[in-house]
């Protein structure tokens, strides 16, 4: 699979300097924890499910989760679990005879994005692996809800077991979101023992991912549309602790994701609303542009988020709507500034370290103290491209909302 795949060849030679690179669901786990980018939800209910997966991939998505968990009733978890069975299954069976028939090279799962299935249970983990039987391959892993020190050695050791019954690499993505967690009293001892769990069993930690929904639901708070996550002091004040804690760039720290917007646009608000101005502003604006300035409105709030997510040390970002998945994949493309930077601050330090004018002479590259960061840019520009030096974030959105 490829971010931007699902862009005609002539669009990404115009908009990119550097390719976005192929990847493979058995790849590198930092370089998947990197390409999880916008990591759709769906509820497992959903008896198009397999069609959705098939949907959503042409559609450039790249990760998604089938959710067990909050996104469906407790009494609708025996159903989905069998139609998530059912439906994974069909899945299987109509790649495997792709391939089979040359229709696919090689593996089962190129095509697809990486999937995960968010459980309610650690004994979910496993009854699910072993009823899966082959369509198990399909998997990247299983994402943990309410994972705390306490819940979540439970969780890890079920994800052992299915993945030593099975055969298969499991990743795990656990999910902070609990009340201990946005307790001010809790939380120190909360994410020190969380921390020393997840390094316990580090090499099946893709990526930690935030649940502010929850975080927000223990003190009776919502966002609202007009507000970053960032604005509620509680959940920036979780989030930075979290970062503090699990983000380290020394080697000891893992992928954390940005949470999840809730918000999206109404079909029918879509053509009517009052004119906005927007980066895609016209004269006499056509049809499809008034349609296009009020997409952009309605993801300004979703744009402001990601930026903060950036400026914060998190990447890539739970979604819960298609209409969020191009502008967390365009703002995630690395521009042709930061690359610049990155390379030069990585040549500096390997030649002893210093400071040195950036190429765009708006800024000091300190070799040392910019290293991590530098290398993170790198790899980022790995999975999700480098833009040329003229093309701006609103042409890469752009380029995906018309396609």
């Amino acid at each position: 699979m490829r971010h931007f795949g699902h862009l005609a060849d002539d669009v990404r030679d115009r908009l990119f300097l550097e390719q976005p690179r192929a990847f493979t669901a058995d790849g590198d786990a930092a370089v998947l924890a990197t390409a999880l980018g916008a990591t759709l939800y769906s509820p497992a209910t959903r008896p198009t499910l397999r069609a959705d997966i098939r949907k959503q991939a042409a559609q450039g998505v790249v990760s998604m989760v089938l959710c067990l968990e909050d996104a469906i009733a407790d009494h609708e978890v025996p159903a989905a679990e069998a139609n998530l069975v059912a439906r994974l299954g069909e899945l299987f069976d109509e790649v495997a005879g792709a391939t089979a028939s040359g229709e696919i090279s090689t593996g089962c799962t190129h095509d697809l994005p990486l999937l995960f299935i968010r459980v309610r249970t650690p004994a979910q983990i496993t009854d699910l692996a072993d009823r899966l039987g082959p369509a198990v391959g399909l998997l990247t892993g299983f994402v943990l809800p309410k994972f705390t020190d306490e819940t979540g050695g439970d969780f890890l050791e079920a994800l052992a077991a299915a993945e030593t019954a099975t055969g298969r690499r499991l990743f795990a993505m656990p999910v902070l979101e609990s009340p201990e967690l946005a307790h001010l009293e809790t939380r120190r001892e909360q994410l020190f023992g969380i921390a020393r769990l997840l390094d316990k069993y580090r090499e099946r930690i893709l990526a930690v991912r935030l649940g502010v929904t929850d975080l927000c639901s223990a003190y009776g708070l919502r966002r609202s549309p007009d507000l970053t996550a960032y604005d509620v002091a509680l959940v920036a004040a979780v989030i930075g602790d979290v970062v503090n804690v699990l983000g380290r760039a020394d080697g000891t720290g893992f992928t954390v994701t940005g949470p999840v917007w809730e918000y999206f646009p109404v079909q029918e608000r879509m053509f009517k609303p009052q004119l906005r101005r927007t980066p895609f502003a016209e004269a006499e604006p056509s049809g499809e542009a008034v349609r296009q300035r009020i997409i952009e409105h309605d993801l300004d709030g979703l744009i402001r988020e990601i930026e903060l997510d950036r400026a914060n040390g998190l990447l890539g970002k739970t979604c819960i709507h298609p209409s969020h998945v191009p502008a967390v994949h365009a703002l995630s493309v690395v521009t042709h500034e930061e690359y610049s930077d990155a390379r030069d601050i990585l040549d500096q330090e390997r030649g002893g370290g210093g400071v040195m004018r950036s190429a765009y002479t708006n800024k000091m590259n300190e070799a040392k103290p910019h290293r991590a960061w530098a290398e993170r840019v790198l790899l980022r520009a790995e999975v999700f491209g480098v833009a040329r030096e003229d093309v701006s974030f609103a042409e890469l959105l752009s380029a995906c909302l018309c396609r």
